[in-house]
């Protein structure tokens, strides 16, 4: 029964595959009902399942595919014309097919008790739909032998050489299971590596230190293969989703076109698992409270037929999902009066509510603005659930609407759970890892001056920066789950160490004891018993102690730094910024080794960094240093732009920018980096000339603008 076994899970895998992609394809070919391709495609994925069922001893299965396999044989023969009806038929035939396959998987024996002699009844009457003209004329062939016979390619030509290996030779089939496991024993690897990495630099044996190198660039490489193992395109969720508002659409009486872009962006397994939910809950929700009724959507000027968009993305380390509607909207006046009457706010708090925090209220448990309850949506169940599932991982979700125009929501999600960067800090002592994907800045303030002052702001605590307010928490009292209580009493009269995060494209500045070096984590779940809005997992370092994950968006969320009010009391106490001025943008400021003061925008930093002069080597007439695993050039700025040349390898530190391109990583060696700025400013480019875009006014003086993309070309050229 082994061998058996085996073949009945190859058949349940590729039968699963092709049920979901009929799914999909016969919503597009009732929108398309002449597209023989898209037609083809749903008979020859039939006639497989029929085939191999039979051969497997699967009547029920085989007698339903069959009799469906014969109505879509009418329909190429062009004996039937596509309609409803037909479609609605063989949506339920694929239903049933995906029961007697859920049976089969159970099982590992038969295709189920039910009786499925109703819809081979549906589907035969279906059939005998033809005129009668049409089966009188029909060809003796087209009834003794099957249509797809005909069509089939010849049989291969053995007389040659052997044939050259196909799609189907170039992939195999891996268990889940074994991936996983495969991902665990890298995550091990990799603090294996760490915990090496420590010893290195105090052993000074050059055998040693190849070797080590050559582990770390080895780890590296497997740990990239392993987590790209388990990609998994997002068209995996979204190829059950043109049914899913088809059937929300017919319940309703709508007429919905879902369009949907980026199919084929890639996420990590676990992820997918994570939002496949949360996401048929938001495109139920457009389809049935979003898009209007086809008279209503005339009566305001718009086509009959609505249009649901779907669009996935990569953009900085993370997945964007956007989902939008161009239907009715949020009515904002009827979420504040659906909260009065429940009794979540008093008149006097709604009116006070900006229209962003108006429209967070439908994410409230319960709440529904609904007029009446459907067998789809209305009970005010789901909204608050896409959210909390999306946070749980890491994501955030984004809500933005307009009145009669449309509502579009972004979820935004890590590309993986698994390895992470981070930035290692400590706090009385104890080392804590924080994501890196939510780090935009690092700020040393000094002791004296007014930049350091902590004020409050409707009892929230804020430190101005660059003349904008920022809330401030202090690590030491979120661990002792103190919240709003200002700095320790610790630091008075001492430097800061501030890190800017951001949530939700909302920032907050959290103050620690020392800020370390950005490692690449493990990240190992907490327990269930273990688990708070502090801490969203844990850590071993290369020590072997285990360092706890803080959990950004949860600080934020008990602090309450995510509320509207920060946002007003940035307006009302920053009296400087012109509504007439541009758009700020944030700017990393430099000199070169020559002295030259320059900058390029924040945009095209990857990382900032310290190293050794004794690093850098030469390799074919330049220099270059090993990082991260790989071989990464090095290029003066100075130097690149004719300015007098400089010998890295004599200097004891040198400071880099490093960028990156298609390309890969370019180490940019500058004398000094002095500041993140963030502000508008006009680029003036009257006299451009090689390796500068312009100059312009930054923080009060003339700055060139460093164009790092001709830069970067030189050294690819040179």
């Amino acid at each position: 029964m082994g061998e058996m076994d085996d073949i009945l899970k190859e058949f349940l895998v590729e039968s699963y595959e092709g049920i979901d992609r009929l799914d999909r394809n016969l919503v597009e070919l009732e929108r398309n009902p002449g597209s023989r391709e898209i037609l083809d495609s749903i008979f020859r994925t039939l006639h497989t399942i029929k085939g191999t069922s039979g051969f497997l001893g699967l009547q029920k299965l085989s007698s339903v595919a069959h009799v469906g396999e014969s109505l879509l044989s009418r329909l190429r023969t062009q004996e039937l014309a596509l309609d409803r009806d037909i479609t609605d038929g063989l949506l339920s035939m694929i239903d049933a097919v995906r029961e007697m396959l859920s049976s089969v998987e159970s099982t590992m024996e038969n295709d189920g008790d039910r009786d499925y002699s109703a819809l081979v009844e549906t589907l035969t009457r279906l059939q005998s739909s033809a005129s009668s003209d049409s089966e009188a004329h029909a060809a003796p062939s087209t009834e003794t032998l099957p249509l797809w016979f005909s069509e089939e390619s010849p049989a291969e030509d053995t007389r040659g050489d052997a044939r050259a290996p196909g799609v189907g030779d170039s992939t195999i089939r891996v268990d889940v299971s074994l991936l996983d496991n495969l991902m665990n024993l890298v995550g091990e690897l990799v603090l294996a590596r760490n915990e090496l990495a420590r010893f290195t630099s105090r052993i000074q044996d050059p055998a040693f230190a190849a070797s080590t190198q050559k582990l770390n660039l080895v780890t590296s490489e497997l740990q990239e293969v392993a987590m790209k193992s388990r990609l998994e395109p997002v068209s995996k969720i979204l190829i059950s989703f043109p049914r899913v508002v088809r059937e929300v659409g017919n319940a309703c009486g709508k007429k919905i076109r879902l369009e949907m872009e980026g199919e084929d962006t890639e996420l990590d397994r676990s992820i997918i698992e994570a939002i496949k939910d949360p996401l048929a809950h938001v495109v139920r929700n457009c389809a049935d409270h979003g898009i209007e009724l086809p008279e209503v959507r005339r009566e305001r000027g718009k086509p009959e037929e609505g249009v649901l968009r779907i669009c996935a993305y990569h953009e900085g380390g993370h997945v964007n999902i956007e989902i939008s509607d161009d239907g009715a909207g949020i009515d904002l006046a009827r979420i504040r009066e659906k909260v009065v009457e429940r009794g979540i706010m008093t008149l006097d708090e709604v009116e006070q509510l900006s229209d962003r925090a108006t429209l967070d209220l439908v994410f409230l448990p319960g709440f529904s603005t609904a007029q009446k309850v459907t067998r789809v949506s209305g009970r005010g169940v789901g909204m608050d659930v896409v959210r909390t599932n999306i946070e749980r991982i890491g994501g955030s979700v984004d809500l933005h609407s307009q009145l009669g125009r449309g509502t579009g929501l972004r979820i935004k999600i890590p590309l993986t759970l698994a390895i992470i960067p981070a930035l290692m800090v400590s706090s009385e002592g104890l080392k804590y890892a924080i994501p890196q994907v939510h780090l935009v800045e690092l700020v040393r303030l000094k002791e004296t001056g007014d930049g350091r002052r902590i004020e409050k702001i409707h009892d929230i605590p804020v430190i101005r920066l660059r003349n904008r307010l920022l809330p401030v928490l202090d690590l030491r009292h979120v661990l002792a789950d103190r919240w709003r209580v200002g700095l320790h009493p610790d630091r008075e009269g001492r430097p800061l160490n501030l890190m800017v995060l951001e949530i939700e494209h909302r920032r907050l500045g959290l103050v620690v004891d020392a800020i370390h070096d950005s490692e690449e984590i493990v990240v190992k779940p907490l327990g269930h018993h273990l688990a708070c809005t502090v801490f969203s997992g844990a850590t071993i370092l290369g020590d072997g102690r285990v360092a706890l994950i803080l959990d950004v968006l949860g600080i934020a969320q008990r602090g309450n730094m995510l509320q509207e009010e920060r946002n007003e009391a940035e307006k009302e106490e920053d009296p400087t910024p012109d509504p007439s001025t541009l758009e700020q943008k944030a700017v990393l400021v430099f000199t070169s080794l020559a002295g030259t003061r320059m900058a390029i925008p924040l945009s095209r930093v990857t990382r900032l960094e310290r190293l050794r002069g004794d690093l850098i080597e030469p390799s074919g007439g330049r220099s270059v240093v090993q990082y991260r695993g790989r071989i990464m050039p090095l290029a003066s700025v100075s130097e690149v732009l004719g300015e007098p040349p400089t010998d890295l390898s004599r200097a004891l530190e040198i400071q880099v920018i490093v960028v990156e391109n298609e390309h890969g990583a370019t180490g940019l060696v500058v004398d000094h980096i002095l500041d993140i700025v963030e502000q508008s400013y006009v680029l003036e480019a009257k006299k451009p000339r090689f390796g500068i875009d312009g100059r312009a006014i930054i923080q009060g003086k003339v700055t060139d603008f460093l164009s790092v993309d001709q830069i970067l070309q030189a050294m690819s050229v040179g």
